[in-house]
């Protein structure tokens, strides 16, 4: 069994900051880290691995310095890790990103054995969009499954997967045969920690470089900027909201029931409620 996952390096949400005057993410010294969801997807591939032996390939487009998350990947237990990095990629939006992703799974089951379930994490910190994973699918006429929140089975003889997928209105058992793509929620698992020799394999590991000279049939006018037909005619930074606070600090139950109903009808609660 063949397992790829689709990470994405982003900045660390606990360090994003707004540029108060282009209202766009401030990247430059902001840590990056592995897409949270992503590693969802990845410790699922890893426990099929060590159940079932499968092959787990980590592959990413991003700049040269995306290298390290992928090294985490491996020193978390990835058998191989592919970067595809070109000026090209850049700009990209989740159109042109699924275009070459997709293109990339391609290539990996060419190159490394066909692929039978492709793990994305259901949404980049970054992006919010959800949109690649579902579009990675459809370019490659793979069954999807969205926002799965467990792996029931995966049989690699009858070629089948069984997940529990989460809805507004409760949960979804879904079987359905493979090659699939799956994206993962963080109810799904919890990430394991790199072990140590796991860290010194990374250490040395050099992930793949896939340019665009790497891709034979790519289609240049599907890439970056000129493949990305998504306009954002506007960004703002939401304004601050101000929260007072009262403390009841203390008093017999009767007469701070009697205090909260006080502070609850000055303020602009009933006329919220209709009342």
């Amino acid at each position: 069994m063949h397992i790829v996952v689709c990470v994405k390096q982003v900045p660390d949400s606990r360090e994003i900051r707004i540029d108060p005057n282009t209202n766009t993410l401030v990247r430059q010294g902001v840590p990056a880290i592995v897409n949270y969801y992503d590693l969802h997807g990845l410790e699922e591939a890893l426990r099929f691995k060590d159940e079932q032996g499968a092959e787990v390939t980590v592959i990413s487009m991003g700049p040269p310095s995306a290298d390290k998350a992928l090294k985490q990947c491996v020193s978390m237990g990835a058998d191989r890790a592919i970067l595809i990095s070109d000026r090209a990629f850049a700009g990209a939006d989740t159109l042109a990103t699924s275009y070459v992703v997709s293109k990339t799974v391609e290539k990996v089951a060419q190159e490394f054995g066909p692929v039978d379930v492709v793990f994305c994490g259901k949404q980049t910190l970054d992006g919010d969009t959800g949109q690649v994973g579902p579009g990675v699918a459809c370019r490659l006429d793979y069954e999807q499954l969205t926002y799965v929140e467990k792996v029931v089975e995966i049989n690699d003889q009858a070629k089948t997967i069984t997940v529990h997928r989460h809805l507004e209105d409760g949960v979804e058992v879904v079987k359905t045969k493979m090659p699939v793509l799956i994206t993962a929620l963080s109810e799904l698992n919890k990430p394991r920690r790199a072990s140590l020799p796991g860290v010194i394999n990374a250490s040395r590991y050099k992930p793949i470089v896939w340019t665009t000279n790497d891709f034979a049939d790519l289609d240049r006018a599907k890439i970056g900027l000129k493949g990305s037909p998504t306009i954002v005619s506007k960004t703002w930074v939401p304004e601050p909201r101000k929260i007072d606070t009262k403390m009841i600090a203390s008093g017999e139950a009767a007469a701070i029931a009697s205090e909260l109903v006080a502070a609850l009808w000055s303020t602009e609660l009933p006329t919220r409620l209709g009342w």
